[in-house]
């Protein structure tokens, strides 16, 4: 080929590889870090964003709530998730400052792997099984074997909303054990995040232990809970939304009720947030707040109940999308 003819196809080709590499130069990746409790509505959440029209790319780490706290206040993360609300302590070491914003609720599921058994608890008998007081299936009229307990071994906000709960359910729960992200469970065995406590229901006929409902699928069942009202109610979107009716928000945006009342309303419920910075995001700051406008969007918050979530309404929705306003540059 003649020189000429050379250079032009050179330079031809190096204005095409410029053109097809400066999208993806241009375009911001924004890294989250946190509650596994929400991490399949938020991966699909944010895969969506990154189709819609402007949509970035978004990395979403299921590390838990205890993790995604500590990465979000050491400013290594765009933004952190927990289903715990951020400590005021925890909160006054950033000096970005905090914006905490409801995102999805949910329910936990006692859950189990027991098959032929449908189980009915009460509060009691809950809080009973993982004080390891009931340890045979037969006490719990299903067929006879030992009771295999699974719970979380990291710190997990999931953890502190189901701890919370039974604190609420038993002074004797709460005098032993107590509530927090990460508590002295007296029996059982710890997988890591809801994935790993669903791993190990999965793989332990007889096992029981709780999850965020949208992990209740294969061989593992929710169990129907006695609620504060007596009524003996399953985890759905139905009973989990009637629940979460009964939180009220503070200034931070924080509120929880671990024992709703309401005929209707399913006893262990919790919402769930993501941290963000009230400055320093700098030219991510865009990004990040269409990101999370389109979380809670109808055509995002639609999809809550599919994947076993409850979507965000009301008062609630109104004060999480005034939060997004807040994070800043």
């Amino acid at each position: 080929m003649p020189v000429a003819k050379k250079a032009i196809a050179i330079s031809a080709i190096t204005a095409l590889s410029t053109a097809t590499l400066l999208p993806l130069i241009a375009q911001t990746t924004i890294s989250g870090a946190g509650a596994s409790f929400p991490a399949p509505i938020y991966q699909r959440w944010f895969a969506d964003f990154a189709k819609t029209k402007g949509g970035g790319q978004v990395n979403y780490q299921s590390v838990g709530s205890g993790a995604g706290v500590r990465q979000f206040v050491a400013g290594t993360v765009d933004f952190g998730a927990t289903d715990e609300p951020i400590k005021a302590a925890e909160a006054a070491k950033v000096d970005r400052g905090v914006v905490q914003i409801p995102m999805v609720g949910g329910s936990i599921a006692v859950a189990y792997n027991k098959p032929g058994c449908e189980l009915k608890l009460t509060q009691k008998q809950v809080v009973d099984v993982f004080l390891g007081n009931i340890n045979d299936w037969k006490q719990l009229k299903c067929a006879a074997g030992p009771i295999s307990v699974a719970h979380r071994s990291d710190g997990s906000g999931t953890t502190f909303a189901f701890t919370n709960s039974l604190s609420t359910f038993s002074p004797e729960w709460k005098s032993k054990v107590g509530e927090g992200k990460s508590v002295q469970w007296p029996v059982g065995i710890g997988g890591k995040g809801n994935e790993g406590v669903s791993g190990v229901l999965q793989q332990t006929p007889g096992s029981i232990g709780y999850l965020n409902q949208s992990y209740v699928k294969g061989v593992i069942k929710a169990a129907a809970i006695q609620n504060k009202a007596g009524k003996f109610v399953k985890p759905t979107a139905v009973s989990g939304a009637a629940g979460l009716d009964n939180i009220k928000l503070d200034a931070m945006n924080a509120g929880e009720d671990p024992n709703p009342a309401g005929v209707m309303s399913y006893p262990i419920v919790t919402l769930t947030w993501i941290l963000g910075y009230k400055s320093g995001n700098g030219e991510k700051t865009k990004d990040i707040q269409k990101a999370l406008n389109y979380a809670l969007s109808p055509a995002a918050q639609k999809l809550a109940d599919d994947l076993g979530y409850v979507p965000l309404e009301g008062g609630i929705l109104a004060k999480a999308k005034a939060a997004v306003k807040q994070i800043g540059n």
